[in-house]
């Protein structure tokens, strides 16, 4: 059915002033990434007891699409009205991104909504990913106001990487600076508060006790003695979540590492109108307000995954971007083990111009694979697609997809086709590779139907292309083991 407007005819008895309704309770959209969730307007505003609850639901829903559609576009999200005749609906759509934002009300002009998007494949799989990858994607905060309520359904270890993260590039960017030290010693310097030495030194013989106010270059020790706080307040949010797994441990570690920069420095818990202090401090970078900003954050709770009932941090993920990083890290190992030379597309090693006459007609600049994996007669082109086609075709014919998947995958194959034509090897392979849960592969493989084969004859070079799964868990021995046996094959070493 074609989603219709939330407006709908109304009599001049039904036409209501947009008004907030009563006892609003704090209220969290939540849906998995790439995936759709449908809400009713009636029920999430709150309206039943009106006079006309749909009309009255109907205005507040308009105007608080409206007024969120910028805020949502941070997660690739978007939000739609749909009357179906019964009731009206919210139907949220999620992309490729995860994270968690607040949401404006459409009648208090507050914040006093919040949108979640979880990864559609666990928190518990995605942390060792994250550690085998070297954190080379991970949570980011973002630049927005706190959510109302503290986010519970994210673990503390993905905070408390965001944290620690900004206290690193905090430490990393301190410049030592001259303060004024007092202190008494043992001969003169800078200026001598003789009065005091008169009164205090002299009369109990301490001759060689001078009493000095100078200018001394010297570590900010206040602002390191509030990150040593913040360190220890992380410290003793992840030693709760041990239990997670090893990559939990490797977090404790970088704790353990910056609280060895800090470990000489007293401990000084800042109050607010210290943090606002050192925020309007002159020449200050993004990095040390990054990191004022996550000091904050620790010192007053916020947000610490259901340690704290206070504001919780905004922050968001590209899915497609941890998977492209996933897949590499899997092809970096299957490189290793079968002598390949690889390349990535992540630092612009795979880049190929696509030269335009005259340039500024053209549209699609250049060509950039993801990874490039190449031996003396085979080349092996990957294309990571964070998409939902390899389970919807697994779980039925193709014949029977929807049009729209099936032109999306089409989309796929050209793409990476036309990859394969940047190759110079006698043999290439082009491959497509989707994201599966273990239990997928685990079954795939089973059945030996992990790597998904066709052959294209082009002139004297062989064309072959690959769709293929990779699980989201990190089991990169058990993942690579197959797929560089294939490999092997391919090169005439089995």
């Amino acid at each position: 059915m074609a989603r219709q407007s939330l407006r709908r005819p109304s009599s001049p008895r039904s036409r209501l002033s947009l008004k907030a309704p009563d006892h609003l309770a704090q209220v969290c959209l939540e849906l998995p990434d790439y995936s759709e969730a449908r809400y009713s307007a009636i029920d999430f505003f709150q309206t039943r007891s009106s006079r006309d609850p749909a009309a009255h639901a109907a205005r507040i829903a308009e105007q608080f699409i409206a007024r969120n559609r910028t805020l949502m576009m941070r997660l690739d999200a978007r939000m739609e009205g749909d009357y179906d005749g019964r009731d009206l609906w919210l139907v949220v759509s999620s992309g490729r991104s995860v994270g968690a934002i607040p949401l404006f009300s459409a009648t208090t002009a507050r914040l006093d909504f919040g949108l979640v998007i979880q990864p559609r494949f666990p928190w518990p799989g995605i942390g060792p990913m994250l550690a085998e990858m070297g954190w080379r994607i991970a949570p980011a905060p973002l630049r927005l106001p706190l959510l109302h309520r503290s986010e519970r359904r994210v673990p503390v270890w993905v905070l408390s990487f965001m944290v620690l993260t900004r206290l690193k590039a905090l430490l990393d960017s301190l410049d030592r600076r001259f303060e004024m030290i007092h202190e008494s010693r043992g001969a003169p310097r800078g200026t001598v508060n003789w009065p005091r030495y008169a009164t205090k030194s002299l009369p109990s013989a301490n001759f060689l006790s001078v009493p000095c106010v100078f200018p001394d270059l010297r570590d900010d020790r206040l602002l390191k003695g509030a990150i040593r706080i913040a360190v220890e307040k992380q410290l003793r949010a992840l030693e709760t979540q041990k239990d997670q797994g090893a990559f939990v441990h490797r977090l404790i570690e970088f704790a353990d590492e910056l609280m060895r920069r800090v470990h000489g420095v007293t401990p000084y818990f800042p109050n607010s109108s210290m943090l606002a202090t050192w925020l309007h401090r002159p020449m200050r970078s993004e990095q040390f307000t990054d990191g004022l900003q996550a000091i904050e954050w620790t010192v007053e709770e916020r947000g610490l995954a259901g340690l704290s009932d206070l504001a919780g941090i905004p922050w968001t993920m590209r899915m497609d971007q941890f998977f492209e990083a996933w897949v590499e890290t899997v092809f970096c190992t299957i490189a290793r083990r079968t002598g390949g030379r690889m390349k990535v597309g992540r630092k612009h090693e795979t880049t190929h111009a696509v030269n335009w006459e005259p340039p500024y007609l053209g549209s699609q600049k250049s060509l950039i694979p993801d990874v490039w994996l190449e031996w003396d007669s085979l080349t092996l082109i990957v294309d990571a697609k964070y998409k939902r086609h390899w389970e919807e075709m697994q779980a039925q014919p193709w014949s029977r997809l929807e049009e729209q998947l099936r032109e999306q995958h089409r989309s796929d194959m050209l793409q990476v086709l036309a990859y394969a034509n940047l190759a110079s090897t006698p043999k290439v392979i082009a491959c497509l590779t989707y994201p599966c849960s273990p239990e997928s592969w685990h079954s795939l493989k089973k059945r030996g139907r992990l790597i998904h084969r066709a052959s294209l004859s082009a002139g004297s070079r062989s064309v072959q292309l690959w769709l293929t799964a990779v699980p989201m868990a990190a089991e990169v021995d058990a993942i690579c083991t197959p797929i560089a046996d294939e490999l092997r094959i391919a090169l005439g070493r089995l």
